[in-house]
């Protein structure tokens, strides 16, 4: 068993994919084989250990991120097995914040899938080291050469070749390790638990000389050990090979890249082996960066000696406790009984209880130390990216960025007597889904929910039947608008009004001009202090803020706007900050009014993978949904068609999609960007909206 404070053999790790690549059997398998499962769950059969919940087994996707830990050749390995399905990629984003290496499974087929690309972003974005595993090399079409050309081409990453397929498609018999120069065999009557060593057949000595000189050439640019003996011709060893992989996949400059599959038991135990030795353990991580009362960066050491701090990165609703807090423990260790500090709220929260989670499973635990992942159960006031720090310490995380949801559905209860219990499990699901989100409606007091997408809010209306008991009645999907200006303008605002004994008294002139896209709000003051006190801009920012929650044309989010102050007066006895704040939303309302607003709709960047007879069809459709052709691509038989379509296009695309192609196309899509309504498109909107 491992030392209680030796962190180099811990490794946390995330299983990252596009959907259907095979995560969650390449995570079972490594379940089986380090002994955590004694038998093999499908995916196809719904009885998988990461995929507990109902709903992931009912549709055969992963829909939360399931954490689990394992041991592997005296090495512990904290696994997270994180969803595919753009709908869920704040489970991946919130993951890859506190994980050290990832594994990124492809489809031998598929290559590099548009999540793929998503996924991989997000961790460029942490500067994660990363494993690439070409999944089901056994599938018809199966080509491991164009993956690597595909990582290199799509994801901009080096990727470096370890192994040799042997056989391909269905006749995928085992690999050749290129560092090692044998054969690997699984044997298929111990479901692949025995993998038999065999010399390297005659007729792949070829390509196994050119994989291995090829494996050499990248890692020379990295290394001057392996440069000096690869110039001088002399041979490398694999412990030579093994520390060189090591450094530079630390680095970021190379990705090892392996191939087998998993649901033939193909191949798995290598990539366990070399999750060991490429992939960073917590003390790789030499220290953590945060920061201090006054703003300024601090850093921390990694170990168990140091002060506890540490981050909460997802929080989950239990029907048997009261909620779940997942945590990565960075320094320090975390004791049943401890009081700790949650510095972004400045409130102490008391640890009742841990627990180490196998997915759905959890085992008790008295501590969790440094570089370990586990689950605090009852916090009351730590949310999603909150830090957790020693009483009397203070020290504040980098926390995460969540995306802004797309769509809304109407919600209310069946009966007056579900209103409250509707109420409070939307509250449960908000506190554990960051990019879940409730609004009312001002106009129709209806309560919305707004999501990533309509399989997201699937799931959760479908949790709140099944698993919360609460009768709902659901209102059709409704996009989530914005609205912008398209011109200059300025407007007054003024508040003059005695309440009571004392006046109130605030006066500004403001001037709005468009931003470009995506770019927000901003606010400036190009008057002097004379004109208007310093002290009372925070007033004047927060009601301009305030008021961009409902933009004049139907009520949607003002955005991508500059409001320059520009004027104004005040009285030295009778203004006041809540008057300055009425004035400032009552002038930006009508300098938004006049600068010409604009409804802007978000755009979906849309991937399409298609039988070649149907591409007219497929792509005619598109046309007709206002879409935008930005790319066709050749396939192996199929024909990809990349799109940016608005949404409000796209409600029910699978159906027409499937009815088009008799079934034979899929498609992905993701959010893109905020874009403008066409005139005539917005008209017959606000209209509707208005209910004129």
């Amino acid at each position: 068993m491992i030392a209680r404070d030796d962190l180099s053999d811990v490794r946390n790790i995330g299983i990252m994919a596009h959907i259907d690549a095979g995560k969650t059997t390449t995570t079972e398998r490594i379940l089986y084989y380090t002994g955590r499962s004694y038998k093999i769950g499908e995916v196809h059969n719904g009885n998988t250990v990461m995929d507990w919940m109902e709903q992931e087994q009912e549709r055969g996707i992963t829909i939360t991120s399931a954490a689990t830990t394992c041991l592997w050749k005296e090495h512990k390995i904290n696994i997270i097995d994180t969803p595919g399905h753009v709908d869920f990629t704040i489970e991946v984003e919130r993951c890859l914040r506190v994980l050290d290496g990832v594994v990124a499974v492809f489809c031998a087929v598929s290559g590099v899938q548009p999540q793929s690309e998503t996924v991989w972003r997000q961790a460029d974005k942490y500067s994660i080291p990363r494993l690439a595993f070409v999944n089901k090399m056994d599938r018809i079409g199966a080509d491991y050469e164009h993956c690597l050309k595909m990582i290199s081409d799509k994801l901009g990453a080096n990727p470096v070749s370890l192994q040799v397929p042997v056989g391909t498609e269905t006749e995928f018999a085992g690999v050749i390790d290129i560092i090692e120069e044998k054969m690997l065999v699984f044997d298929e009557q111990s479901l692949g638990q025995e993998v038999v060593e065999k010399p390297i057949p005659d007729e792949y000595k070829a390509k196994f000389a050119a994989a291995r000189m090829a494996l050499l050439e990248k890692l020379a640019d990295f290394d001057e050990l392996v440069m000096e003996k690869y110039l001088e011709d002399t041979r490398v060893s694999a412990e030579e090979i093994y520390d060189a992989l090591r450094r530079a996949t630390l680095a970021l400059q190379v990705v090892p890249v392996l191939c087998g599959s998993a649901f033939k038991n193909k191949g798995v135990q290598p990539l366990l082996d070399s999750v060991i030795r490429y992939l960073p353990s917590p003390k790789d991580i030499p220290t953590v960066e945060g920061r201090d009362q006054s703003g300024e960066i601090m850093s921390r050491k990694t170990s168990p000696k140091e002060d506890f701090c540490g981050l909460v990165f997802k929080l989950m609703s239990d029907t048997f406790v009261e909620n779940l807090a997942f945590v990565r423990i960075y320094c320090g260790r975390l004791k049943v009984g401890d009081r700790v500090l949650n510095p972004i709220k400045n409130k102490k929260e008391k640890i009742a209880k841990l627990l180490r989670l196998h997915a759905n499973k959890r085992e008790e635990v008295q501590e969790i130390s440094a570089g370990d992942i586990g689950a605090i159960v009852g916090l009351k006031f730590t949310t999603t990216g909150d830090t957790l720090c020693s009483t009397g310490d203070y020290i504040v995380l980098e926390s995460m960025d969540f995306p802004e949801p797309v769509i809304g559905v109407a919600i209310e209860p069946k009966s007056k007597a579900e209103e409250k219990k509707l109420s409070e499990t939307l509250q449960k699901i908000a506190i554990e889904d960051p990019s879940f989100k409730i609004s009312v409606n001002k106009d129709t007091g209806q309560t919305i929910i707004s999501g990533m997408g309509e399989l997201h809010l699937e799931i959760i209306v479908d949790r709140l039947v099944n698993d919360f008991k609460v009768a709902a009645n659901i209102g059709k999907p409704q996009v989530a608008f914005k609205e912008t200006i398209t011109e200059k303008c300025k407007a007054e605002g003024k508040f003059d009004q005695l309440t009571g004994a004392k006046g109130q008294y605030g006066h500004v002139v403001l001037e709005v001009e468009p931003l470009e896209r995506g770019k927000g709000f901003e606010f400036v003051s190009q008057i002097d202090k004379a004109v208007i006190p310093d002290a009372f801009l925070g007033a004047i920012r927060k009601g301009i803020a305030d008021s961009l929650d409902s933009g004049p044309l139907i009520g949607y989010p003002l955005t991508d706007l500059k409001v320059c102050l520009i004027g104004g007066s005040y009285h030295e006895d009778e203004s006041t900050e809540m008057a300055f704040g009425i004035s400032s939303a009552m002038a930006i309302r009508r300098a938004s009014s006049l600068a010409k607003p604009v409804l802007l709709e978000p755009v979906m960047d849309v991937e399409i993978v298609t039988p070649e007879e149907y591409i007219g069809d497929v792509i005619s459709d598109l046309n007709s949904k206002r879409g935008k052709i930005v790319g066709v691509a050749a396939g192996k038989d199929l024909q990809i068609v990349s799109a940016h379509v608005p949404l409000t296009e796209l409600f029910g695309y699978s159906t027409s999609l499937r009815s088009a192609t008799q079934g034979r196309a899929n498609f992905t899509m993701q959010f893109l960007e905020y874009d403008t309504v066409p005139a005539n498109k917005a008209e017959v909107i606000i209209k509707k909206i208005r209910g004129i």
